[in-house]
């Protein structure tokens, strides 16, 4: 009897000493700061169910976080999202913008899940349609090949639900939006800059082509009409919803128009500022 009280005593301290939590750390580089309504939230991936990790504002790297033990033990992927600020869904959203699988100890994890960009192109011509012809052309901006008809003028992969890709006409060292789209053979989902003609006709059932006329409603420290020859124009990939007024982190394409550059000729996107995020997760 006495060993096998002293046998259950030992055995409860043996368990009382075990860790029940343990440390996440993450290393990214290249993550940007969010609007004020939405936090980064990180997830293992438990048994096929996402685990949160925790949620954080800051993008100063590296950060620690404690989860519990057996789940980080037991985890094979590491997810990185966007949510709500005051968000009552226990589930990961669906902007999900870094992902990768443990491999021991650490998971190297990039934006690939957003898309890949690495063969991104792009063309956009000077011009503005709204308000008729040979009238402030180097004062509008659209994403096309000019032709007859005229076709896309981006290259770029299918986007998942919860983003979208925007235009920008960074003017005088400020971006500037053209609108936010999801196909590359459509009107965008903004037209508050533009004139009072419609655009030319829909060269298929969605439209015409992403773009905008800087003619009307200037925003503070802008003049309209202007123009654009040494502004850099940008397409970035944005989360959706998104209440932040900048271009978010990944901007696969830009070029800075040059200052002689001919209107209704195309001209080239080149690689913009940020293609992909990056880091590493170690538990």
């Amino acid at each position: 009897m006495v060993f096998a009280l002293t046998a259950f005593f030992v055995a409860c301290s043996n368990n009382d000493n075990e860790p029940t939590t343990g440390n996440l750390t993450i290393n990214l580089d290249g993550l940007e700061e969010l609007g004020t309504d939405f936090v980064y939230e990180g997830w293992l991936i438990v048994n096929g169910a996402p685990v949160s990790t925790g949620t954080f504002t800051s993008v100063t790297f590296p950060q620690t976080f404690s989860v519990g033990f057996n789940d980080l033990e037991a985890a094979t992927k590491f997810v990185l999202s966007i949510e709500p600020k005051n968000d009552t869904d226990p589930a990961p959203s669906k902007t999900k913008i870094l992902a990768g699988d443990f491999s021991g100890n650490t998971a190297t994890v990039n934006s690939n899940i957003v898309g890949d960009f690495s063969n991104s192109w792009g063309k956009f011509i000077l011009a503005t349609p709204t308000d008729g012809m040979n009238n402030n052309e180097r004062s509008g901006v659209w994403f096309l090949t000019p032709g007859t008809p005229p076709t896309a003028g981006l290259g770029l992969p299918e986007l998942e639900d919860g983003w979208k890709y925007e235009g920008w006409a960074v003017i005088n060292g400020k971006p500037v939006t053209t609108g936010k789209f999801t196909k590359l053979s459509a009107t965008d989902e903004f037209g508050g800059f533009s004139g009072v003609n419609a655009l030319p006709a829909p060269n298929g059932p969605d439209g015409f082509f992403p773009g905008e006329d800087f003619l009307t409603n200037a925003p503070d420290g802008q003049t309209f009409p202007t123009d654009l020859r040494g502004a850099t124009i940008v397409i970035s990939v944005e989360p959706s919803p998104d209440d932040s007024p900048a271009p978010f982190a990944l901007k696969p394409l830009a070029k800075k128009v040059a200052t002689d550059a001919v209107d209704h000729s195309p001209i080239d996107l080149g690689a913009g500022p940020k293609a992909s995020i990056t880091g590493s997760v170690k538990r």
